[in-house]
Parts: C-alpha cells; structure tokens; sequence
C-alpha cells in the first residue's frame, strides 16, 4: 500500500498546520489544527479529480462529491473533511468571518477538522473540489452556533485512522493527537 500513496501523492507535497480560535458562532476546533498539503498531487500530470479519488479512498477517506466550496461561512460539527483542489485556484477563508484567507490551487488538499469554518472568496472558472470524509462521519452543514451538547459530540469525534494525503504515516498522525 504505500509504494501506491508515493505513486499517487507527489513526491514534492508538503504539509502546513495551524490552529484557528473560536470566531463567534464558528467553533473552530480547540484541540485539532487546520492541515494545508501543498502540491499534495502533481497537476500537471492530468485529470486530479479521479487522482484524488483514489489517493483519498486508498488512506481510508471515502470521496463523496466533486464541485466547489460553498461562498457562505458554514462548519461541519460531525464530521473532519478533506478538500482536494482537482482544477483551477481559489481564495478561501478558514475560521470563519474574518478568518485566515488561504490561496489554493491545483494539487492541493485543505484537511478540516470539524467545526472549521470555511468559505469560497473568490474562485477562477475551473475551480474544482474533490470532498472526502472519514468512514462513518456523515458531514452536516451548519451556519448557526451550536450548543454545549453538539459542541462537545464535535470535539469526541473519533480520529481519522490515517491521513487522506500520506496515509497512515502522514501529518495527521502527528499533529491530530
């Protein structure tokens, strides 16, 4: 299984991480940091929607739908998501109102654990999205504070068992403990 994730994760791809605080009705996550793959697959190889698919369903990350991101703050409380950017480049704000612009293009992955607010700034006219979660976590869609009970169930998510990028020796394992 690895020699497959080295062939279809570049061997380029590198990793940022950072925490976003609470932001008014977005939660965020307190204890989970934002991971950023940059150039997690090579773009200029061709079709990265399909690529993706395979790299995310391979490390344990069902792909469940192709198509943007949604241009409303809005946070997902039961589920952590991977985003894989399969054509064109964005700007996209994480935390919610006021959060962290982050530039995406091509080849990257934005892995969300759940309650990160997100939202699509601008995009250009190829911009694509492959979405995948981890097995059992049906995603939501919320755009309203929640309460106590639904923020704690957020925070007792089960972990992923792997990265959906590097697998099961990946970032996550590292930074989502």
């Amino acid at each position: 299984m690895a020699d497959q994730t080295v062939s279809l994760m570049s061997q380029k791809a590198r990793c940022e991480h950072f925490m976003l605080p609470e932001n008014g009705w977005v939660p965020n996550n307190t204890r989970l940091p934002v991971l950023v793959w940059r150039g997690a697959i090579d773009s200029k190889a061709g079709d990265c929607a399909n690529r993706f698919e395979a790299l995310f369903a391979q490390n344990g990350w069902p792909p469940q739908w192709r198509d943007s991101v949604f241009d409303y703050h809005h946070f997902h409380s039961t589920a952590h998501e991977a985003l894989g950017i399969a054509s064109g480049d964005a700007e996209v704000i994480l935390g919610g109102p006021h959060g962290r612009v982050i530039a995406v293009s091509a080849g990257d992955v934005l892995v969300l654990p759940a309650g990160t607010g997100h939202c699509l700034l601008t995009a250009g006219r190829r911009f694509q999205v492959v979405g995948a979660y981890p097995p059992g976590q049906q995603w939501d869609i919320r755009r309203d504070a929640i309460s106590e009970q639904e923020r704690i169930a957020m925070e007792a998510l089960p972990f992923p068992r792997s990265d959906p990028v590097a697998g099961e020796d990946g970032a996550l394992a590292r930074h989502w403990h």
